[in-house]
């Protein structure tokens, strides 16, 4: 977090005088960090003024979030990676499903 001043000048005429408030601002979140968001009762990530519809399952439970590569974010629930998202699409894309069947490929012999 750091700290903003923001100063205005009064559009009164009467009133001429500058303003000035001083704010906490937190900083936008380098590549890499990591957040917890809870995902609300309908079933979505409400992420930098954007909702990103996930799924009800996951009501009411932690999701990590982070930030894999320049405005994508990769979202994750335990050990399991769900999916992606774009930050200007908002949607949800689907992750290598984690439950899948692991098959070696067979040998030459």
């Amino acid at each position: 977090m750091r700290r903003v001043k923001f100063q205005w000048l009064d559009p009164h005429p009467r009133n001429r005088q500058l303003h000035t408030i001083t704010r906490d601002v937190r900083a936008r979140p380098r590549i890499g960090d990591h957040r917890t968001i809870t995902v609300t009762q309908c079933g979505r990530i409400c992420f930098a003024r954007r909702k990103i519809n996930l799924s009800t399952v996951f009501d009411g439970q932690n999701v990590g979030v982070k930030e894999v590569s320049d405005r994508i974010w990769l979202v994750s629930f335990m050990d399991y990676d769900l999916g992606f998202f774009d930050h200007e699409i908002g949607r949800l894309g689907t992750a290598e499903n984690p439950f899948a069947a692991k098959v070696l490929p067979m040998s030459p012999e």
